[in-house]
């Protein structure tokens, strides 16, 4: 009979709680740990994220630098509106200065014109006051002519008698042919004096018509002196005209020459008409106290923290600017500086602040 066999009473031996394998423990605590910075890293950022939200919604002393190049839009259609602005003083200092010796022409013109004038009337006084006097001495050798030539009348009248008696001496013999011709042409003279005398008279009356009565001469002087003050009187309105034109056209190159100054104090015509470098800055509005001329510049690193001291506030222009907030990225008003860096680095950094240090270090 066969003897049983005795198994030895053995229990299975259970793990202490707590003593798991070294590499499970390794991976399990580095997981703890990874997850504990993860939560303090995503903490940490959203902390710094609020801080440097709030930093920039209360800070009032930030600017951000813009890099300006003379190929850039905005200073290229400025140099064109300048080039144009000039031009337009250039052409309208031609003109004006055509205007000037053309209202200087027509002032010398007028001046003669008006000179002539008081001759004028002059002579036509002295011609009518000759009139006056002339006239009735005239008229009474009108009178007297015509009685002459009456009487002369009278006598041609016989003359055709004494021929006829001139004849018959001729042909009686009384008188020689020589006798004959030499009466005869007397008798001729007598009768071409009378001739004469009838256009004398005829001239006479016509002189007489010209003293008592407005004559051609005294006409033609009255239609010149006429002519004088139309000419006058139309040359006074294109002084009248011109001049006006000539005071626009000053005023206009005036107000380019004002519209000039005030481009000069334009980023734009710094940067379009300068030969070196320049640096500019956005400030907003709300910032605009801590962007006094001479006011110190600092950079920052982290955009707020570690400051050091890279220039100053040059001047500051008046002209409005819109840019994006280089945090917030929303559209704000402000306006620009010049800046005077000492470290041109600088004007690559996001943010630079004006007047004193953000953090005090």
């Amino acid at each position: 009979m066969a003897t049983p066999t005795l198994e030895p009473d053995v229990k299975p031996v259970k793990k202490a709680a707590g003593k798991q394998p070294l590499h499970y423990r390794f991976i399990l605590a580095t997981y703890r740990i990874f997850a504990i910075a993860a939560l303090y890293a995503v903490l940490f950022g959203v902390i710094a994220y609020a801080f440097v939200m709030g930093f920039y919604a209360v800070n009032t002393t930030w600017a951000a630098p813009v890099i300006l190049t003379a190929t850039d839009e905005k200073s290229l259609d400025f140099r064109e509106k300048l080039i144009t602005s000039q031009q337009s003083i250039e052409d309208l200092k031609v003109d004006a200065a055509k205007m000037d010796a053309g209202l200087k022409e027509m002032r010398s013109h007028r001046d003669a014109l008006l000179a002539l004038e008081p001759e004028i009337a002059s002579a036509i006084d002295r011609e009518r006051q000759h009139n006056r006097v002339d006239a009735p001495e005239l008229t009474a050798l009108d009178r007297q002519k015509l009685a002459d030539d009456a009487q002369t009348e009278q006598v041609l009248a016989q003359l055709d008698g004494m021929q006829a008696n001139i004849q018959k001496d001729l042909a009686s013999g009384l008188i020689t042919k020589a006798d004959a011709a030499s009466q005869l042409a007397a008798l001729n003279q007598t009768a071409t004096s009378y001739t004469d005398s009838r256009i004398a008279q005829v001239l006479l009356t016509d002189t007489v018509l010209d003293k008592t009565t407005l004559g051609s001469t005294t006409l033609e002087a009255l239609e010149k002196q006429a002519e004088l003050r139309s000419e006058a009187a139309q040359l006074d309105v294109s002084i009248q005209v011109a001049d006006q034109e000539l005071t626009e056209d000053n005023r206009q190159i005036s107000r380019l020459h004002d519209a000039i100054v005030t481009a000069k104090q334009s980023p734009y015509y710094l940067n379009a008409t300068g030969q070196n470098l320049l640096n500019f800055a956005f400030v907003p509005y709300d910032n605009r106290a801590s962007a006094t001329p001479g006011s110190p510049i600092y950079d920052c690193y982290l955009n707020m923290i570690f400051c050091r001291d890279v220039g100053t506030v040059v001047t500051r222009f008046p002209g409005e600017e819109q840019a994006l907030h280089p945090i917030f990225k929303t559209q704000i008003r402000g306006f620009l500086i010049q800046m005077d860096l000492r470290h041109a680095e600088s004007a690559k950094s996001k943010t630079l602040f004006l007047g004193r240090k953000p953090l005090l270090f």
